[in-house]
């Protein structure tokens, strides 16, 4: 295991590339993972594991079955200096291991979907903590899948995939434009549900989401495109009680999608 202690290390200059330019994610076709559970749920997704970083101080025994089953694995790993290590984390009291990983592709026409499915869509989410939290929301509830349109953030940014917990890497997700969404629940019969303020919207509560369905969100300040409304089958809202008339997306998918899960298990 090399140890290392400088931030001049060509290793170390790599890895905060990663962390912090979404273009060299892309070039290099890697990203970081941050804490001991996320590199298990990564793994445990089939992602190929390239590099860790451990500290040099000690280490919990769940930490150290990673180490060993990642040098089984011949992973390339680094022991690095405390006050290296903890610049590099931004949990820097409770992570223990760091790593590189190589990005899956993310295409719509890879889902493998379900009898009957049910799907969350995120139209042009830009927040990473609402990508992550969306993510946390479709694992919660074993949902067939997350579909994120025309996105305007890197799915592999490290606040995404810390907001998710690692949820991120337990999911099916797409990545696509909104025209190919809108043909692929089209050939594969799945009613669109659209949550947005319009004449023809009704509670969400009143609505059968026990067939084939497909649920949708837009972003925070915009709400979905005209778009989405045109192609929806079903227009749906939140009532709101209080003089604010939106909830956070994550929060108001999350509302509708247990509905669906409710009414399922009926």
């Amino acid at each position: 295991m090399e140890h290392i202690s400088s931030t001049q290390n060509p290793k170390i200059k790599i890895f905060k590339v990663l962390q912090e330019k979404s273009k060299k994610r892309k070039e290099h076709n890697q990203f970081v993972i941050e804490g001991v559970k996320e590199i298990q749920y990564a793994l445990q997704a089939g992602y190929k594991i390239e590099e860790l970083y451990v500290t040099e101080e000690h280490q919990s025994q769940k930490t150290k079955l990673l180490i060993q089953k990642l040098m089984n694995m011949e992973v390339e790993l680094h022991q690095l200096a405390t006050p290296l290590f903890k610049s590099l984390c931004y949990r820097t009291n409770t992570t223990e291991a760091l790593a590189i990983a190589q990005k899956k592709e993310h295409r719509l026409n890879t889902l493998q979907l379900k009898e009957n499915p049910l799907i969350l869509i995120a139209e042009s989410p830009e927040k990473p903590g609402n990508i992550g939290a969306l993510a946390r929301t479709v694992d919660a509830g074993i949902f067939d899948a997350l579909i994120i349109t025309n996105p305007r953030t890197d799915l592999y940014n490290p606040n995404v995939i810390r907001s998710s917990v690692g949820c991120l890497f337990s999911i099916p997700i797409a990545l696509t434009t909104n025209e190919e969404v809108f043909l692929f629940l089209k050939s594969n019969k799945i009613k669109l549900y659209s949550a947005a303020l319009s004449q023809k919207a009704k509670p969400y509560t009143k609505e059968d989401f026990t067939k084939a369905t497909a649920i949708a969100v837009g972003a925070e300040d915009t709400g979905l495109s005209e778009s989405w409304c045109n192609q929806s089958d079903y227009h749906i809202t939140i009532p709101m009680k209080g003089v604010n008339d939106s909830l956070n997306v994550s929060v108001a998918a999350g509302i509708i999608l247990f509905e669906a899960i409710r009414q399922r298990s009926l």
